[in-house]
């Protein structure tokens, strides 16, 4: 059996709460500023729902929290999760 390799480790979701919030200047951003992939930013000018694959997300978790209010925060570790154990 061969065991894959994950590019991005960290599985990262959250909400972001706040005022004149835009999804695709959040998108760009995200382009330009992380490694990552499968991101995902949807919402209105008051809640964004994020999800990305990083290897860092401790700078995801900065950059919203700058931001508005983040919450509903899920970090689920992908390599842990292919091998069987608790995320």
């Amino acid at each position: 059996m061969v065991e894959q390799s994950i590019a991005y480790r960290y599985d990262t979701q959250l909400l972001i709460e706040g005022d004149d919030l835009d999804e695709d200047q959040i998108n760009d951003y995200f382009v330009e500023n992380f490694k990552g992939d499968c991101l995902l930013a949807v919402g209105d000018e008051n809640l964004i729902k994020i999800h990305y694959h990083t290897n860092e997300p401790w700078l995801v978790l900065e950059y919203c929290r700058s931001l508005g209010e983040i919450f509903d925060i899920v970090v689920e570790d992908m390599d842990r999760q292919a091998r069987g154990l608790k995320g």
